[in-house]
């Protein structure tokens, strides 16, 4: 295998608008968009933080083989304690991605400093930027050295400060249209390996911050970890095939770009398809439950899958006895199912999870 292509700061010294990558990315745009107005229909948008942030935890987990199931997942974010530890290190990507959009959102800057408290979210320590040599990536069954990242600690100090840099020069240090540098972005992210562990995660994360600084989104909503793992082979190699190659930036970009058409169509069906859910059941409680229908109560009912006694008391202010009454009726005209597990009692919106689970 030839060796590594030695990173150099950005901007790119080559012109990578072809014609089939300004096609493509002119295609993500307009989806992003569409994607952009359909959740502002949504009349309650705090819904879709939540179930597609926990779903973005699972997958970009799942990449790294931290696998756990929706189930547990669902549990966990309604507040039950005894969950594996595969459950509490998705959890905490989570925790990582809610950090990360607010500190975007308050200083429209995503600073290396903001990265660095996202990884250490991410995996539970202060390590911080690598300080010893040594750090190689190999492939997971032949242990061969398939990748050597930059090894001095000022390199990559120096590497992550010039990716600050293009990351937040808004006006574009090379003219380049915000897409086309997610995609550069999360190359270099990737290629510097700036932490001892946790950054494939952390460069997911920063995939969605950068649309967030960039207003291509409001919420944080578009995710491509599914899409890498449904293309994991083919991410590993083009990826591989960079680091060693340069000529290949057009392959990574139109697959960066692939990815985010084909999250965005995927997004606006899953949105439409939680709209329906929501006026069908809005229906069933207006006709069958009258006297204890409102807004608030139908949107609670969707903001956790798993709902839990103490959930609904505490968002509709209200005490627990008529909480579990309510839900109690709810689950007898068929919108919720009950489930016990020990002392907890959880109601879940089983169309909604059926929804939310590709």
């Amino acid at each position: 295998m030839s060796k590594n292509y030695p990173l150099t700061e950005l901007p790119l010294k080559v012109n990578v608008e072809s014609k089939a990558i300004l096609k493509k990315t002119i295609q993500a745009n307009r989806l992003l968009a569409e994607l952009k107005g359909a959740v502002r229909s949504m009349p309650n948008q705090d819904i879709l933080i939540s179930s597609l942030a926990l779903q973005e935890a699972k997958d970009s987990s799942e990449i790294e083989n931290i696998v756990t199931t929706y189930d547990e997942l669902y549990r966990a974010n309604a507040g039950e304690m005894k969950i594996s530890n595969q459950t509490k290190e998705v959890y905490r990507y989570r925790q990582a991605l809610y950090c990360g959009f607010d500190l975007v959102k308050k200083q429209r800057l995503l600073l290396k400093k903001h990265i660095i408290r996202v990884q250490q979210i991410l995996e539970n320590n202060d390590a911080g930027i690598r300080t010893q040599t040594g750090t190689v990536l190999k492939n997971q069954q032949t242990g061969k050295i398939i990748y050597t990242p930059p090894q001095g600690y000022q390199q990559t100090q120096d590497l992550m400060d010039n990716l600050e840099k293009y990351i937040n020069q808004r006006d574009g240090l090379d003219g380049v249209d915000p897409l086309i540098k997610m995609a550069i972005i999360h190359y270099q992210f990737e290629s510097i390996h700036p932490f001892y562990d946790g950054n494939g995660r952390t460069g997911r994360i920063v995939n969605i911050l950068y649309l967030i600084l960039n207003d291509l989104l409001d919420l944080p909503i578009l995710y491509l970890s599914s899409y890498i793992i449904n293309t994991k082979q083919n991410y590993y190699h083009l990826l591989g095939k960079l680091q060693h190659n340069q000529d290949t930036w057009q392959e990574w970009i139109i697959y960066i770009l692939d990815g985010v058409t084909q999250t965005a169509q995927q997004n606006i069906y899953l949105i439409d398809a939680i709209n329906q859910l929501m006026y069908e059941q809005k229906q069933q409680l207006k006709t069958n439950l009258p006297k204890i229908y409102s807004k608030d109560l139908l949107e609670m009912l969707f903001k956790q899958p798993y709902i839990k006694i103490d959930f609904l008391a505490d968002g509709l202010n209200m005490t627990r006895k008529t909480a579990a009454t309510h839900l109690k009726k709810i689950e007898n005209v068929g919108i919720l199912q009950r489930l016990k597990s020990g002392r907890d009692v959880y109601f879940i919106n089983t169309k909604l999870v059926e929804l939310l689970q590709p």
